[in-house]
Parts: structure tokens; C-alpha cells; sequence
């Protein structure tokens, strides 16, 4: 009964007029930048987030919210249509929906993205709704030394799950443990590592690193392939809805991919990503079906699971959050700031001392995810005219509404040149191979790190022994270690490289 009166309550307040408009022009704004090649959720919510400093909080959050699967979903959009994925979770929708629109299929792969990040949003959403609270109860009895262990479990299940080399990831969580040391000593109010530059006291701003590394460090990787390798759909979209025998291919595999990805969006570091990995890789192991499509070659499975899978690990990456403030990825890293503008400390107090925000913001999620159907699926035609339009007029646009973006959060002129001088950086990174989602959870998560530390230090008089002797810290620090100790196995080690490599 409480479940329904708290959910009557989040109803309540997102469907009020404000709020609703507030939802749709996220999933507008969402869709139409996620639906840009390379650009994927981080670095849309980066641009965007701005925009709503002046919004009331409720309405702010429901906004980045209806951003987040706007431009989810329109990272899909993309990898189906001219096969460049729009963020790290869609590239194994490319595998499959891209085979699909070059046969002339792009309507019912969109429509099978479509429905199938619909009902994983539901289940996600109800799973948020159900979880929460009891995990927020819980949250309640956690201390500085418990929240730095939690920590501690984040970072290193950011390694865990980051695709590619593990040394590497590494090296990004360390990096942007130490570009978040940048800037005034919280307890001796002395300027550290800024050089002597006034502008580096108050530390380097992630939305100016989210935009350099994502954003621009995207557009200089598109710009340095030649033009005749950005390939351009043309291809006419023929009848949106998928035929009777698609749907029953795509329920199972809608069904398994949402129950991975609720399982899996909690984790640290990427769920959303390696759900969409778990899913396709499960897809490929059941055995087809008499006359069904290889995989590789256009299977309907291959689009339907795993966007289910990174709908619903979308949806519960909220749940840490939410009860923990606890940022599980990069995305939320972003919602943390966002929700720290508006003077709101994410964590178990939300849910008390806020609770119209609270459950304004998980009825919201149904509602921006209703939205995006009815938005979306009319609109296909519509994205493909926008995908025609020249990189070479497109990215000029997104420079400058870069520009644009990061100005208007301190009006000062040198977020603009540290902006581009981490997009050439964002550049190497993606030259290098390394992964640049955990540089931004390491940037966010080493200040908050640091000050659970000096609190439980200080609190326990310098008693180092404080984060093994009290039972939940004991219990999350053994976590962190068996997870490091597991994913060093070398049988292990090379399970998971296998399972990043598509064949």
C-alpha cells in the first residue's frame, strides 16, 4: 500500500503542467542531440545541463531525466542508420540494425529499439520504485568510513566493467581521482595544484572535462576520418511496425534483456553498457529458429535485446543514486552535479526530506519514457532527413553550442580554452584506446572520497583501523578486493577481453 501511495504522490507531481512540458522538451532536446553521430548521453547532458539552472530542482531533474533516454535512444537511432553508435552501449546494436537498414528494415528495427527500451523503462522503473526505499533505510546507518569503502567498491567496479585494457582504466580512475584534487583544500582553505592560475581555485568543472573529453575529442576523431568513411543512410524506410513473426522473435528476447539489465544497471561503472554486451552475447547462444536471419546478418534479436538491456540498466543506475548518492557512471556523475546546483544532497535524505522530488522524478521515468514512443516512432523519418545534413556544416554547429554551454555556467572565457584543450586530449584518449567514462567518475568521486576520509580519520582520531573494524566497511573493502582479485585471474582476464570483442 505505501508502494501505491508514494507512486500516487510522484504522479501527482509530474503530472502537473510544468513539469509534463519540462519532461517533453528533455526527450525532444535528448533525441534530437543523441541522435547526432557521436554524441552519446554524457556529453548531450554536459551541453545541456545550462539550460536548467534556472528551473525550480523537480523540474530540473525531470528534465536531465527525459534528457538521459532521449538521447539513449537516439544513440540508437544512429548505430541503426548510418551504423556509428551514439554512445558505448549501442555498439552492439550497430551489429545487427545497421544489416537490417541496409536491407530496407529500418523502420522495424527502430520500432523494435523503440518498444523494447518502452517496457524495459517500465520494469525499470517499477523496480526503482520498489527497491528504493528499503535500500534508503539501509543508507541510513551508513557513516563516513562506510561511504568511503562504497566508494572505494564504485572505483573499482568502474575498472572491472570498463571495456578494453584493465591497466588502462586504471590509469583513467587515477587521473581523475587527481584532476579532482585540483583546487581549494576543503579543511585549510589553501589553493592546491592550481599553479598560481586564479581561475583553477574553485578546481576543474566536469561539465568543462565532460564536454572536452566526449564532445569535442568526438568531433576531432570524426574530422580526422577521411569523408568518404562517415557513410550517409539513403535508403527510403518502409513500413515502421515489425511484422508478426519479428514480434514473436522480440519478446523473448526483450524479456531477457530487461531482466539482465535491471540486474545489472546497479553496478558500478558502466551497467548499461555491459548489460547490452551480456544481452547480444545470450542472444547469440540461443539456437535460431527455422528460417530466422543469422546473426551479424539483420536478427531482430540482436536489436530488441540489447536495448532492452540498456534501458532497464538506465533505469536502475538510478537506484545508487538516488539511496546512496552513489554515482554508478558517468551519466549520473553528471545527475550528482546537477542535483548539487540545486542545493540537493543526493543520498537517503532525498527520500525523506524531499520526497515530491524523489517520486516526482521516478514517475517522470514512465512518463518520458511513454513519451519517447510516441515521440520517436512518427519521427523516423524525420531523424534520417537530420543524419543527410554534411558533417562538415554539422560540427561547426556543435562547437559552438559547446562554447555556448560551458560559458554560460561561469561566464568566464577560460572554460572555453580548457574545454579545447581536453577535447585534444579526449582525442589521445581515443587514439590510446582508454575509455574516458571512468576519468569522469574518478573526477567526481575523488573530493567526496576525500572528505569521507578525513571525516572517519578524524572522527576515529587518526585510527587508521576504523575502515576494517566496523562490519559494513569490513564487509564492502573484501568486496572491492575479491572483485580486483577475480578479475586478475588470468582465465578470468581473458573470459572478459573475449567478451568486449565482437567477431
Amino acid at each position: 500500500m505505501e508502494l501505491i501511495d508514494n507512486l500516487s504522490l510522484g504522479f501527482s507531481v509530474a503530472f502537473t503542467l510544468q513539469n509534463l512540458m519540462y519532461a517533453f522538451v528533455g526527450c525532444l532536446l535528448g533525441t534530437l542531440i543523441g541522435v547526432l553521430p557521436g554524441i552519446g548521453p554524457v556529453a548531450t547532458i554536459a551541453m545541456l545541463l545550462p539550460a536548467t539552472y534556472g528551473l525550480p530542482p523537480v523540474a530540473a531533474l525531470i528534465m536531465l531525466a527525459g534528457i538521459y533516454y532521449g538521447a539513449q535512444y537516439g544513440g540508437s537511432t544512429t548505430a541503426i542508420l548510418v551504423n556509428l553508435p551514439g554512445e558505448s552501449s549501442s555498439v552492439v546494436t550497430v551489429i545487427d540494425g545497421y544489416q537490417m537498414a541496409r536491407k530496407g528494415r529500418a523502420g522495424p528495427a527502430l520500432a523494435a529499439a523503440g518498444l523494447g527500451s518502452f517496457f524495459a523503462g517500465c520494469v525499470g522503473t517499477l523496480i526503482v520504485a520498489a527497491f528504493a526505499p528499503p535500500l534508503t533505510e539501509m543508507a541510513l546507518n551508513f557513516g563516513p568510513a562506510e561511504y568511503f569503502s562504497l566508494m572505494i567498491v564504485g572505483l573499482i567496479g568502474a575498472v572491472v566493467l570498463a571495456s578494453g585494457s584493465l591497466i588502462k582504466a586504471l590509469a583513467m580512475i587515477l587521473l581523475g581521482l587527481l584532476l579532482g584534487l585540483v583546487g581549494t583544500d576543503v579543511n585549510s582553505g589553501v589553493a592546491r595544484f592550481s599553479f598560481d592560475i586564479p581561475e583553477l581555485t574553485d578546481g576543474i568543472s566536469f561539465i568543462v572535462i565532460a564536454m572536452g573529453v566526449f564532445g569535442y575529442g568526438e568531433i576531432i576523431n570524426n574530422l580526422s576520418q577521411p569523408e568518404e568513411h562517415r557513410e550517409v543512410f539513403t535508403g527510403k524506410v518502409e513500413g515502421i511496425m515489425p511484422t508478426k513473426e519479428d514480434f514473436k522473435n522480440m519478446v523473448p528476447a526483450v524479456l531477457r534483456g530487461t531482466a539482465l539489465g535491471s540486474a545489472l544497471g546497479i553496478l558500478p561503472g558502466g551497467g548499461a553498457l555491459l548489460s547490452a554486451f551480456a544481452a547480444y552475447t545470450i542472444e547469440k547462444k540461443t539456437k535460431l529458429k527455422p528460417g530466422e536471419v543469422p546473426f551479424g546478418q539483420g536478427n531482430i534479436r540482436g536489436v530488441a535485446a540489447p536495448e532492452s538491456a540498456n534501458n532497464a540498466g538506465s533505469q536502475t543506475s538510478f537506484i545508487p543514486l538516488l539511496t546512496l548518492g552513489i554515482p554508478p557512471n558517468a551519466v549520473m556523475a553528471l545527475m550528482v552535479g546537477a542535483m548539487t546546483i540545486h542545493n540537493i544532497q543526493p543520498g537517503p535524505q532525498v527520500m525523506t526530506s524531499n520526497p515530491e522530488l524523489f517520486w516526482g522524478l521516478i514517475a517522470s521515468m514512465w512518463i518520458g519514457n511513454l513519451m519517447l514512443v510516441i515521440l520517436n516512432l512518427p519521427l523516423i523519418g524525420i531523424w534520417i532527413k537530420l543524419l543527410t545534413v554534411p558533417y562538415r556544416w554539422l560540427f561547426p554547429a556543435i562547437l559552438l553550442f559547446c562554447a555556448i554551454g560551458v560559458y554560460s555556467t561561469n561566464n568566464n572565457s577560460f572554460d572555453i580554452w580548457m574545454v579545447a584543450i581536453f577535447g585534444f586530449i579526449g582525442y589521445l584518449f581515443i587514439k590510446l584506446g582508454c575509455e574516458p567514462a571512468p576519468l569522469l567518475l574518478g573526477l567526481i568521486l575523488g573530493p567526496m572520497m576525500e572528505e569521507y576520509l578525513r571525516r572517519a580519520l578524524l572522527i576515529s582520531r587518526g585510527d587508521w583501523s576504523v575502515f576494517v573494524t566496523r562490519p559494513l566497511s569490513a564487509s564492502l573493502l573484501a568486496v572491492a578486493a575479491i572483485l580486483l582479485t577475480v578479475v586478475l585471474l588470468p582465465s578470468i582476464k581473458k573470459k572478459r577481453e573475449e567478451a568486449f570483442v565482437e567477431d
